[in-house]
């Protein structure tokens, strides 16, 4: 294949980097300006105030606590709730904290998050420049499935797991992520892919391309802004997953999301609410991670093709 296609590509992925608003910012104040920020600042200020009250509680003692001061910092700053929720705190009958849970979570998470993402690509290419006899009728099917409530298939598959011997096992909740977030990871990728020139593919096949190298070569580097939104979803689904976690991925893999209802619904002794806050926190420090790395990317991505039809 020449270099023809490669070009191509390096050309609209350059326009489309560059691609955006252009002129002067305007800088007269308005009241409608003014209506937008007063809106935004209460916004944000009512999505932190949880935030806050989580953070001051877990860094409270419990005589602080019980004093009230909801919204106080506290005077007497501490941060053994937050050792006590990583490594000691009850989860029934084990005292071990959401640590194992993180650890079950990121093995959970990481495998599932790989595999979804390539084969939705790979789908959602082949549902864009390889279309085969029946394919628009495959891709309703599939997209019929993101719309199926989970509740509804979840006996059936519990049966069909137990009788392939993987129900209660790591790589059966593997499995159940990477077929629930394919649905919408596919129709990201074709999405995209339908939105880019089809020039680039007519081109590369002239070449003599066939379809793995277009798709290695010219569609997956210009696919980043795409995956990046395919990561953050999948990502923050998997890891603030419960249903499937408590079902499917049995007593020795049970993720983070369950290690934390677990800590929170023991009564045994006091009821210890500056370690639930930091089990909380901890618990949803990867999502929140994801989101402030990645936000950027994720505006980028949509604007970039993901919900185009």
């Amino acid at each position: 294949m020449t270099t023809l296609a490669m070009d191509r590509g390096a050309v609209v992925a350059g326009s489309v980097a560059l691609d955006g608003p252009r002129g002067p910012k305007p800088r007269r104040i308005s009241i409608a300006r003014i209506g937008i920020y007063a809106f935004l600042v209460m916004s944000a200020i009512y999505f932190t105030i949880p935030l806050w009250v989580m953070i001051v509680t877990s860094l409270k003692t419990m005589p602080e606590i019980r004093q009230g001061n909801l919204f106080a910092w506290p005077s007497e700053l501490t941060f053994e709730p937050w050792i006590q929720a990583w490594s000691e705190a009850c989860t029934g009958r084990d005292c071990e904290g959401v640590r194992p849970g993180f650890w079950n979570s990121v093995k959970i998470t990481v495998p599932s998050v790989i595999i979804s993402i390539v084969i939705a690509a790979i789908n959602g290419y082949a549902l864009s420049y390889w279309r085969f006899r029946g394919s628009e009728i495959f891709f309703g099917l599939l997209l019929f499935g993101a719309f199926v409530p989970y509740q509804v298939v979840i006996y059936p598959l519990i049966i069909a797991f137990r009788e392939m011997g993987i129900f209660a096992t790591l790589p059966g909740i593997i499995i159940i992520h990477t077929i629930f977030g394919m649905p919408i990871l596919t129709l990201l990728f074709r999405n995209f892919f339908g939105a880019l020139p089809a020039e680039l593919f007519k081109a590369a096949r002239v070449d003599g391309a066939g379809f793995w190298q277009i798709f290695v070569m010219i569609m997956l580097p210009m696919s980043v802004p795409i995956t990046i939104v395919a990561v953050i979803i999948q990502v923050t689904g998997i890891w603030n997953d419960f249903l499937f976690g408590v079902v499917f991925a049995g007593r020795e893999n049970m993720p983070m999301t369950v290690q934390l209802n677990n800590i929170v619904i023991t009564t045994t002794g006091i009821r210890e609410y500056n370690v639930h806050m930091a089990a909380t926190i901890l618990t949803a420090a990867v999502p929140l991670a994801v989101y402030f790395i990645s936000g950027k990317w994720f505006v980028r991505g949509i604007a970039a093709g993901a919900v185009k039809g």
